[in-house]
């Protein structure tokens, strides 16, 4: 890991700085295109403060839904999609659902929070 600043605090204070200092004196295109870079960085911050702990949360859920699954992340996506289509999926709906529910919830809130309902 290196020191400070973190790589979170470096995207944050890019982001700060457009929205201070750059998106109030610039005007059409200029101002979208600001807009977007600071939520594109709003992202990527949330991804490093967050996305350890939600890929974490669904491999978890992947294993309870698919004990005997293996590979990465993706591949273990992959194969739940697939068992999935071909009906072999032996966890019940209500595990199926629960595990989709809250790795979507995760996913939002890196992607965008504001999406969320409590």
């Amino acid at each position: 890991m290196q020191d400070f600043p973190t790589a979170a605090e470096l995207v944050e204070a890019v982001r700060e700085f457009l929205d201070a200092d750059i998106f109030p004196s610039v005007e059409g295109r200029k101002r979208f295109h600001t807009r977007v870079a600071s939520n594109v960085l709003a992202i990527v911050e949330r991804e490093l403060l967050q996305g350890a702990a939600a890929d974490a949360r669904e491999s978890e859920g992947l294993a309870a839904l698919m004990p005997d699954a293996s590979g990465t992340l993706a591949e273990r996506n992959a194969e739940l999609a697939e068992r999935i289509r071909a009906g072999t999926l032996a966890a019940s709906r209500e595990e199926l659902v629960a595990h989709l529910r809250a790795t979507t919830r995760d996913k939002l809130a890196i992607a965008n929070p504001r999406y969320l309902r409590d």
